[in-house]
């Protein structure tokens, strides 16, 4: 009899503990359907408005022979376009986005804590410290962007009507360290055609000299930045007592990214116009063929 009862007990206890799991429940139709074709309804009537009030910047009929100025990637690859403009092809184009991506995957392996998971920013600083990452990728994308378009020099010969400083033309801009420094002649031109053969491997024989300024500005300051600034952004905030845990130093860094991946796409659907020239919005006309 007693082993009845606690079986009968068990049997209340699993019931019970289901119809609160049902009561918990959402149901597809009509709680997710119906947000669904609300939001589907906002979409379409926004769309169709955008659609009466603004043309279309149509062309003439694509001439394959002829390449519009500004060429633009579709939107969604304007991010690494920008970047492209900023450092080496293969750093922008190849390197940096497969270096993110896995970035991206191995966060779930560095953050091992089995503590709120599942949960949208599940610290108590999650929400600052989504806020912190989110102003500091925003604000110094656009100050590095400002800074290698020399928005400063604008800025500069705009209050004093006079000209940026010679002696000051090696901080114009990144690609002004390259070409105004008194980089010695040999550091140009470093010849390892001997020592590091491609026809030794089958391939095409190429031209492997090494110009260190232009390896300095297009490769090494890039890497420098993305490396170094994220990391000393950690420390700051383990400094100031912000970030306490791995999740916590995750989130922010994952803001700060995400802050970054949408300021490059504005700034490369917005603000590059003929020549892929930084402007303001309202001078960005369409593309000329």
């Amino acid at each position: 009899m007693v082993a009845a009862a606690q079986e009968t007990a068990e049997s209340a206890a699993v019931r019970a503990k289901a119809r609160r799991a049902r009561d918990e429940e959402l149901l597809v139709w009509p709680d997710l359907v119906f947000v669904e074709f609300i939001a589907a309804m906002v979409f379409l009537l926004a769309l169709t408005a955008l659609s009466i009030t603004i043309d279309a910047p149509l062309l003439d009929r694509a001439n394959p022979a002829v390449t519009p100025n500004p060429s633009k990637a579709p939107w969604y690859f304007l991010n690494l376009q920008e970047l492209l403009l900023h450092m080496d092809p293969a750093l922008a184009g190849v390197i940096v986005p497969t270096v993110a991506l896995v970035a991206l995957g191995a966060i779930p392996y560095y953050d091992q804590s089995n503590e709120g998971q599942g949960e949208w920013l599940s610290t108590p600083n999650a929400w600052r410290l989504m806020w912190i990452g989110t102003a500091v990728g925003s604000i110094g994308s656009i100050i590095l962007i400002l800074f290698d378009a020399s928005m400063h020099v604008r800025i500069y010969e705009g209050l004093t009507h006079g000209k940026w400083p010679v002696a000051l033309n090696f901080i114009r801009n990144a690609r002004s360290i390259q070409n105004d420094l008194p980089w010695p002649a040999w550091t140009r031109a470093i010849d390892t055609n001997p020592i590091l053969r491609t026809d030794l491997l089958g391939l095409p024989k190429m031209d492997l000299s090494i110009n260190i300024p232009e390896l300095f500005v297009a490769q090494i300051i890039p890497i420098s930045l993305m490396m170094g600034l994220p990391i000393i952004f950690s420390i700051v905030l383990w400094k100031m007592g912000e970030a306490k845990t791995r999740r916590d130093h995750m989130i922010a860094q994952f803001a700060g990214f995400i802050a970054v991946y949408v300021v490059l796409t504005l700034v490369g659907t917005a603000f590059r116009g003929q020549g892929m020239e930084l402007l303001p919005p309202w001078l960005v006309k369409p593309p000329v063929s």
